[in-house]
C-alpha cells in the first residue's frame, strides 16, 4: 500500500464534517493498531482499515450505501482488496462478506466498543482517566444510556475475535488513552473555587 496516513486522513475530512463522526473512526483505528501490534499484523493495513471504516457514512448513511459507495471509492483509488473486504466485512446486512480473517474480526470487535467507550468516558469528569471495564459493563446494562449501540454486536465482537469481553474492553480503552486529546476525551480541569 503507498497511501500514508495523512492520505486516509484526508479522505476521511473529504467525506465526513462531522467532528465526532471523524473522532470515532480515530478511535476504532487506535485500537485496531494496537490488536495488530499484539498480534504481530502489519500496522498500516490495520490502521488504515479502523480509520477509513465509516469514512462514506455521513454522505451514504444507509444500508447498503455505506459500505458500498465507500467501498467503490476506495477501489477506484487503488486501496487493496484486503482493506476494502475488511470494512465491508463491519456490515452484517452484506452477507455476501462474512467476516473470516482476524483483521474483519477486529474491526467489527472494536467499532461499537470504541463508540461505547467515547459515550462512557464523555459523563465522567476523568474522562477515559479510571475507566475500566467494570463501569463500562455498568453502562451497558443501561438500555436507554447510548441506545442506539447494539449491545450484542459488542459481545459478538469480543466473542468472535476470541478475547474475553472485559479484557478487549480495558484493552481499547488503554489504546485510545495516548490519542485522549485528539479524541476529545482529556479530563476536565478541576473547578475552581
Amino acid at each position: 500500500m503507498n497511501k500514508t496516513r495523512d492520505d486516509h486522513l484526508a479522505l476521511v475530512r473529504e467525506y465526513t464534517k462531522n467532528e465526532s463522526l471523524v473522532r470515532h473512526m480515530i478511535s476504532v483505528e487506535a485500537a485496531v493498531r494496537a490488536y495488530a501490534r499484539k498480534f504481530g499484523e502489519d500496522e498500516a493495513v490495520w490502521g488504515a482499515v479502523g480509520l477509513l471504516h465509516d469514512f462514506d457514512y455521513e454522505r451514504w448513511p444507509n444500508p447498503p450505501d455505506h459500505p458500498l459507495q465507500g467501498s467503490a471509492i476506495l477501489k477506484e483509488l487503488g486501496y487493496s482488496d484486503e482493506i476494502i473486504y475488511a470494512i465491508k466485512s463491519h456490515a452484517d446486512y452484506l452477507t455476501d462478506c462474512p467476516r473470516v480473517s482476524r483483521l474483519d474480526k477486529t474491526l467489527y470487535a472494536c467499532d461499537e466498543l470504541c463508540g461505547f467507550i467515547t459515550a462512557s468516558a464523555l459523563v465522567r469528569p476523568g474522562r477515559l482517566d479510571g475507566l475500566d471495564a467494570k463501569s463500562v459493563k455498568k453502562k451497558l446494562k443501561q438500555a436507554s444510556f447510548a441506545a442506539n449501540v447494539k449491545r450484542e454486536d459488542i459481545t459478538r465482537g469480543a466473542a468472535d475475535l476470541g478475547v474475553e469481553l472485559d479484557e478487549h474492553i480495558n484493552f481499547c480503552i488503554e489504546a485510545m488513552k495516548p490519542i485522549a486529546s485528539e479524541l476529545g476525551l482529556l479530563p476536565l480541569p478541576p473547578e475552581s473555587a
